[in-house]
């Protein structure tokens, strides 16, 4: 009989793009379910899982806010423990964030198995609290900080777990950067407001002294103004939102200005595109920063801190890119020196194998 697995994920698509790479390295082995929030069903085709949405509320130290917050918890666990019962789970991995809390509370109440995931370089508050009812936690570093000692021997170290269409890209022949720059903007699944207001006269200059194409993922808020102003000055580009498949778009890009979120910098990293960081300075015990400078103290990348982020930095930093051609090519080849092993094939035997025995 097949084991019974519950994925629960929501929130941002930071959450829920790893939760798809989960569900789809184990579906053809186990009966695999997904609890998710309303917040995170914009980032998955619904029609293609099984799907539980349970409620899930952001606890805060608001005083006001903390006994409905509380009841509202309660309600969470006891649907969850129901889902539990009725679905006969025997794994639940939960992939961080608030949404994770009820129903991993409820697992623990039934005995139910608990893996955790952490993509990012900081251990996750959920998962933190979260931590000691787990058996293992999946993640990509030893290194993690915000870990309690007591428990560094749950720790499963894997590959960068990745959707599966990725994979079909991964041989892409791109442009050489001196012959034309394809440069990709990408704000993660939040957005990012200063991109699309604070690029424009970077990009601008930057097409006056070289060939330019630009892909830059917008919200519909601001996508008429952007429309404007690359039509306006004739560079060529394409506007893209975050529901799109983004992989068309990276695997044409040589270079890239992006969030820090875990997700995208594996994706950017296994496809092979140098990038600027520019972590979101409000991410929550700065991990994006975390997340960024472990991929520059492996020489793949450039970090660029909001508080830094201005107009004639960004100008400089990206021309100096393009004519250091050397600097460019190590960090592609490094690039490719962390990501070689990456395979479906390799991450899929890893996980199922780890699940069946454990």
């Amino acid at each position: 009989m097949k084991k019974r697995i519950l994925i629960s994920t929501g929130g941002s698509g930071g959450h829920v793009i790893p939760a798809i790479a989960f569900y789809d390295h184990l579906k053809e082995k186990f009966d695999v379910f997904f609890t998710l929030d309303q917040r995170g069903s914009k980032f998955l085709e619904k029609k293609k899982y099984n799907i539980k949405f349970i409620p899930a509320p952001r606890l805060t130290l608001n005083l006001i806010k903390l006994p409905l917050n509380f009841a509202m918890l309660f309600v969470s666990i006891i649907i969850s423990i129901f889902f539990l019962k009725r679905k006969k789970i025997d794994i639940l991995i939960g992939t961080g964030g608030y949404m994770s809390v009820p129903i991993c509370i409820a697992a623990k109440i039934l005995n139910v198995k608990i893996y955790l995931f952490e993509p990012n370089m900081v251990l996750g508050r959920a998962n933190k609290f979260l931590i000691k009812f787990s058996s293992k936690l999946f993640c990509y570093s030893k290194k993690i900080t915000n870990l309690p000692s007591k428990e560094e021997n749950k720790l499963v170290v894997i590959d960068k777990i990745l959707r599966k269409e990725i994979y079909n890209f991964s041989d892409y022949n791109k442009d050489k950067i001196e012959d034309k720059i394809n440069l990709l903007i990408v704000g993660g699944s939040q957005g990012a407001k200063i991109f699309d207001e604070n690029l424009k006269n970077s990009i601008l200059r930057l097409s006056k002294k070289y060939k330019l194409f630009v892909y830059h993922q917008v919200s519909s808020l601001d996508l008429k103004n952007l429309e404007y102003f690359y039509n306006n000055n004739e560079i060529e580009h394409k506007l893209f939102n975050f529901e799109e498949n983004i992989f068309q778009y990276i695997k044409e890009s040589n270079l890239a200005i992006t969030r820090a979120g875990a997700s995208t910098l594996s994706e950017l990293a296994f496809l092979r595109v140098p990038f600027i960081a520019v972590p979101y300075k409000y991410a929550t015990d700065n991990h994006q920063l975390e997340n960024a400078m472990n991929y520059k103290k492996n020489g793949c990348c450039w970090v660029l801190e909001e508080k830094e982020f201005n107009e004639d930095k960004l100008t400089t930093l990206l021309s100096n890119i393009i004519e250091n051609k050397e600097d460019y090519l190590n960090k592609k080849n490094n690039l490719e020196k962390i990501s070689y092993e990456n395979t479906w094939n390799n991450i899929n035997e890893k996980i199922i194998s780890f699940i069946n025995e454990n």
